[in-house]
């Protein structure tokens, strides 16, 4: 069982925890605890032995910590997720492979694509595949289509594998901190359209991806993992993009694990992971 929890920081948290912990003769596995200075902000990750009761365990322990305590129990069942995809098959392809072979950390409800381009890899791993078209109508039509595709299967979380479409504030409000995105560049450098164009142009030495929560702003939600590879003159921007896949196919799995185990806490936005 895990336990994740943030607050205001205040002396002699951890005792107040671990008290109660040992009063219900839990046994904790493994502890990792953070203190945020700057925003007087106390972060913890707890595992422990199952609880029978999870509802008394979590009001015992908000009985000892500050009011604006946030508590999530979890006995760490697979999450649910849905992946959102374009054409491009490399995060996606990954993915599926993991989920075959129950490394995911989660169970893929299904992949929906505003093109059927990679319809024949999802059945090829018996995962249900919905095309969702953006052509020939509205945005705000598109999207809502896309909502009740996905809420038809209450995911946890729904991943954006190379989903090449900008969603709008009234979308992104409907899955707050739910939505997991892989962008193609080391962020904040080259937010937005053809990050590998404008790394080349930039004559860069590193290029690399970023795997973020999305927000209202464009590639500016919270940051869960980042890698970056050496590049150098030699290479053109269709080159550097083919190396690119590596590292966002990479970042991507990395992200997806952090958060699938409960070891991604977000304020304001910026994360506290606890790898």
């Amino acid at each position: 069982m895990v336990i994740v929890i943030q607050c205001k920081d205040q002396v002699g948290l951890v005792a107040a925890i671990s008290g109660i912990l040992a009063k219900e003769q839990l046994n904790i596995i493994s502890m990792r605890e953070h203190v945020d200075t700057m925003e007087n902000r106390f972060y913890m990750r707890l595992e422990i032995e199952k609880h029978k009761d999870e509802a008394s365990l979590e009001k015992k322990l908000k009985d000892v910590l500050p009011k604006d305590v946030t508590i999530t129990i979890n006995e760490l069942p697979q999450k649910k997720v849905i992946i959102l995809v374009t054409k491009e098959y490399h995060c996606l392809a990954d993915i599926l492979i993991r989920n075959y072979f129950e490394t995911l950390g989660a169970k893929i409800q299904c992949v929906i694509g505003n093109h059927d381009t990679l319809q024949n890899i999802c059945e090829r791993f018996d995962v249900p595949f919905h095309l969702v078209s953006h052509e020939g109508i509205s945005k705000e039509i598109f999207e809502q289509k896309l909502v009740e595709k996905i809420q038809q299967s209450a995911p946890d979380y729904v991943v954006l594998a190379k989903f090449m479409r900008i969603l709008s504030p009234g979308f992104v409000a409907k899955f707050p901190m739910k939505l997991i995105n892989i962008h193609h560049s080391f962020l904040p450098a080259f937010a937005g359209a053809n990050p590998y164009k404008q790394a080349f142009e930039r004559g860069v030495k590193l290029i690399g991806a970023t795997a973020h929560f999305v927000t209202d702003e464009l590639d500016e939600g919270p940051i869960i993992a980042q890698q970056i590879i050496p590049v150098n003159h030699s290479l053109t921007a269709a080159d550097m993009m083919k190396a690119g896949k590596e590292i966002e196919t990479a970042v991507l799995a990395k992200a997806l694990r952090l958060v699938f185990e409960d070891r991604v806490s977000v304020y304001k936005n910026k994360t506290v992971v606890f790898e």
